[in-house]
Formats: C-alpha cells, sequence, structure tokens
C-alpha cells in the first residue's frame, strides 16, 4: 500500500522520551495537549504519566517476541497517533517504546492526534478518531506494512460491548478497560506485536 504520510511528517515526530519531556513540561505549567485545556483532561494527563512510568518500570517483553525483535532482517519506521490525555495511550505506548528499543533497526516516533488531522484521518476506526493508532513502515520505501490499535482486539470486543450497554456508565467502562490492562499485563499486545512482526520479517 502506497504510504499517505511524508518521510518529514514521520521525521518531524517526537521520540518517545522528548514525547514523555514535553507532556511533563505541559503538566508543571497545569496545561495537557491540544485546544481542549478542561481540568480533566489535565487530571487524565497525571494519571496517565504516573500509569507510563509503572509500565516503564514493570514491562517485561516475553521470550518470543523479543526472538523476533532480535532477528529482524530489515529496518522499520513505527509512527505513533497519540495524546498524552488518552487512557489507552498510556497503557500501550510504554510497550512500543520497551520494543522498539531492543532493536535499532525500529526508529519509532510519536505525533499528535489533533495537531495531525491529515494523518488521523487516515486511520480511523469505525468512523472515529480513536488512539493510539501505530503504522509500521518499511524505512527505506516507506510502505506501510501494517497497522495497530487503538486497543488489543479482546480490550476492543470488551469496549464496544460496553459502549453499546446502555446501563453502562462511561465511568464504569474506563475502569472495566483498566481492570482488563491491569489483568492482563500487556501479554496480548505482546502476542498481537509477535504476530505481525513476523508477517513483514522476511
Amino acid at each position: 500500500m502506497p504510504n499517505p504520510i511524508s518521510k518529514e511528517i514521520f521525521d518531524k515526530g517526537h521520540t518517545y522520551e522528548s514525547y514523555r519531556k514535553m507532556t511533563d513540561e505541559l503538566l508543571a505549567q497545569g496545561r495537557t495537549t491540544g485546544v481542549n485545556q478542561s481540568e480533566s483532561l489535565v487530571a487524565y494527563t497525571k494519571v496517565n504519566v504516573h500509569r507510563m512510568n509503572r509500565l516503564d518500570q514493570t514491562i517485561k517483553i516475553n521470550d518470543d517476541l523479543m526472538k523476533e525483535i532480535k532477528e529482524l532482517k530489515r529496518k522499520f519506521s513505527w509512527l505513533v497517533i497519540t495524546e498524552p490525555w488518552c487512557g489507552d495511550a498510556a497503557q500501550n505506548i510504554p510497550v512500543f517504546a520497551k520494543i522498539a528499543a531492543l532493536s535499532d533497526n525500529i526508529e519509532l516516533k510519536f505525533i499528535l492526534r489533533d495537531e495531525n488531522p491529515e494523518v488521523m484521518n487516515q486511520y480511523l476506526t469505525n468512523g472515529g478518531k480513536a488512539i493510539p493508532i501505530l503504522v509500521c513502515f518499511d524505512s527505506e520505501t516507506m510502505e506501510e506494512l501494517w497497522k495497530w490499535g487503538p486497543r488489543p482486539v479482546v480490550a476492543q470486543k470488551l469496549a464496544r460491548e460496553l459502549v453499546t450497554n446502555p446501563g453502562v456508565t462511561k465511568e464504569e467502562k474506563n475502569k472495566k478497560i483498566i481492570i482488563w490492562y491491569t489483568e492482563d499485563k500487556t501479554s496480548s499486545i505482546q502476542n498481537e506485536f509477535l504476530e505481525l512482526i513476523k508477517s513483514r520479517n522476511k
């Protein structure tokens, strides 16, 4: 598939370190990313930073995925569409960073959803701007190879079921999703990435 994203957009993206630094600097000013600077979004961002800090320290990459990453035969560019106030992003992007750090053959960059509508609109989920989305490209040709997001398959199925259940409030939905992530311990996303990487590691 031809890449709808320019190399320039990718190169201007944040590294994981600069993305985290930007978030911390905004929070120090009582702000978050985007036009909407509501107290709730700032509060979500603070919680997400604590969540990412914990995941950075606790994620263990499983042996099969680590082996596949160590045996990469080509160079890949991973572009992540995200926002610091997004709960699903906080649960998943530390996993992206941990995997990418295992190989010099993966370059990982982050761009903000609301600053890049032309990119986000290429990767809608059921017509919505759900994040995070990770798109994998061949680094030499910038051909799009696969995409992942906004949640592991099981979590996405759970979220759809909760959204369509009129008896479940937004707060209850969020709580159930958080519980799922806590119990899953990144196992699902690691298994999904193993299959995606194997499919293109040739």
